[in-house]
């Protein structure tokens, strides 16, 4: 007997009902555990985030239950590095050392952390602040140096520093930080009162800029250059380069020029001139009311000279106002300073003898009252008076201020046919009116001890600083005028009217020069005259003013 089975079309129903129902519930699970997944990677990293912050705060507070640290200067590390020489708490220490501590960090000179128990647990590096010392001599690895007061001590060199002096860039006369407790020097620092004051870059003055000065500048090129150019023939001859040079005379008539030209035509001479070789001291800006600091900032500039010099560059030391620093001993009135700065730069000079690129020049308008010893032969060996120019010396002057590129008036351009011809004709006017001599022009009549007399003349109190002010001056003359009549002229017809030097601008210029200086020689002392006039040798008498 066989049996028949027949199915339930509502069951074939459910069945194909659920097998498509499957997937789609499998996929929304996997959806859904991705989703939690997601979430509960945001919870873990929430809750790391959270302990770490917890932690933060917890190492805070055990920080802030623990006692204060301290700090000392380490002085040396004993063998095996267990223990360590501290100088902490104005007292010499021999502590322990944490095994944490990187030996290789703790050197000689550094600071370093003490923990709660006084044991060395960190290295904090080199103290940047303390005392300014200088330094006098180095010893090795140790340095003597000077306070203010010129107290000395020996002092220790720690970390860069020590590097410094073994590679000999440390000098005596630098500026180092200190802790004279401990015995320690740190750090050397720049000081910028000799620097501003004295070092300069190479001037950019040429011989061809100054006027009327021939003959001198062949004479300070003969005692100061050919002796550093050639100095085989000076070696043959037996013959020692003069140490020093003093430019003296009236004031404005070139001394400072000559020495900027001197020292730019050395350093032209070694093909070199980005170099520094010009120290410019003035005089009365290295006086200090300090017992003691004009003669060490004297030593320092000297030092510094001899530094540059020694690696073969010529070098300048240019005095300006010469008189200002070491004028002639037992002079003082209120302090007698010349007793000791005067001797200072006495054993420099001397010193300078083992150098041979070291060259001092000095420059003054009262060499009267410069210490003898300075002046010997030997120290400042050649002698170069810059006198007032002549005629023919203010016409050279004039030729460095007074171009064919200045503007000069159409109708002098025109008269004279070019710019050279009418710029020669405005500057032999300058000339024609600057050296009058009639009653107009008369200042004073000095009297002689022989009984003679000589009239003194505006000329003749004439300086190549007043020549180049006569020029400026008629130039701006000039630029008023121009600019005056440029306005009229755009007012009116808008064209630009003609304009440029003319012989009313050297008129007007000249007589207001000499209006300006003519109560400059204020003083009725007939030796003062003669000293401000320069060209006589006689004994002044007696005076009269015109």
């Amino acid at each position: 007997m066989t049996e028949t089975f027949h199915s339930d079309p509502k069951d074939s129903s459910k069945d194909s009902s659920s097998e498509s129902e499957g997937p789609h519930s499998v996929r929304e699970l996997q959806i859904a555990n991705r989703t939690l997944g997601a979430r509960n990677a945001k919870l873990v990293e929430m809750l790391k985030s959270s302990r770490e912050k917890l932690e933060e705060m917890n190492s805070r507070l055990e920080a802030l239950a623990e006692p204060p640290n301290t700090y000392g200067t380490l002085l040396e590390v004993n063998p095996k590095g267990l223990t360590a020489e501290v100088f902490t708490a104005g007292r010499r220490m021999r502590l322990q050392v944490s095994p944490l501590v990187e030996r290789s960090s703790l050197i000689p000179g550094s600071t370093v952390r003490l923990g709660e128990g006084q044991q060395v647990v960190e290295a904090s590096g080199y103290e940047d602040s303390g005392d300014v010392a200088q330094v006098v001599e180095i010893v090795g690895e140790r340095l003597i140096v000077a306070d203010k007061l010129g107290e000395e001590s020996v002092v220790k060199a720690a970390g860069r520093l020590r590097e410094d002096v073994l590679n000999k860039d440390i000098t005596p006369g630098q500026s180092v930080i200190v802790d004279r407790k401990s015995g320690w020097a740190f750090e050397a620092v720049s000081r910028t009162e000799v620097t501003s004051l004295a070092l300069e870059e190479v001037p950019d003055i040429n011989y061809s800029d100054i006027g009327g000065l021939s003959r001198q500048i062949e004479q300070i090129r003969d005692a100061v250059e050919l002796p550093f150019l050639h100095p085989e023939v000076y070696t043959e001859y037996g013959l020692r380069p003069p140490k020093g040079v003093l430019l003296y005379g009236p004031p404005g008539n070139g001394k400072t020029l000559i020495a900027k030209a001197v020292a730019n035509s050395l350093a032209t001479s070694v093909g070199d001139s980005d170099v520094s070789y010009f120290l410019n001291i003035k005089g009365p800006e290295l006086l200090n009311k300090f017992v003691g600091e004009t003669e060490r900032q004297l030593r320092q500039i000297f030092e510094q000279a001899r530094r540059a010099a020694s690696s073969g560059r010529p070098v300048i030391v240019f005095f300006d106002e010469m008189e200002a620093l070491f004028r002639t001993r037992g002079t003082g009135v209120s302090s007698d300073m010349e007793s000791t700065v005067v001797p200072q730069l006495l054993a420099e000079l001397d010193g300078v003898e083992g150098v041979e690129n070291v060259i001092v020049i000095g420059a003054s308008n009262r060499e009267e009252l410069i210490d003898p010893a300075i002046l010997r032969p030997g120290r400042l060996d050649v002698k170069i008076r810059i006198e007032r120019p002549d005629a023919s010396a203010a016409c050279d002057i004039l030729s460095k201020h007074l171009t064919a590129d200045t503007p000069i008036h159409p109708s002098l351009l025109e008269e004279y046919g070019s710019p050279e011809a009418a710029a020669e004709a405005l500057r032999q006017e300058i000339v024609r009116q600057v050296f009058i001599q009639d009653d107009e022009h008369r200042y004073v009549r000095l009297h002689f001890a022989d009984g003679t007399a000589q009239d003194l003349y505006w000329s003749d109190f004439l300086s190549g600083a007043m020549l180049a002010n006569i020029v400026d001056r008629a130039k701006t003359l000039a630029v008023k005028e121009a600019i005056g009549n440029a306005h009229d002229a755009a007012s009116e017809s808008g064209e630009r009217a003609p304009h440029g030097l003319t012989f009313e601008h050297i008129t007007a210029a000249v007589a207001k020069e000499a209006h300006d200086n003519e109560d400059l020689p204020d003083t009725t002392n007939p030796a003062e005259w003669a000293r401000i006039y320069g060209h006589t040798s006689k004994r002044v008498v007696d005076m009269s003013l015109f």
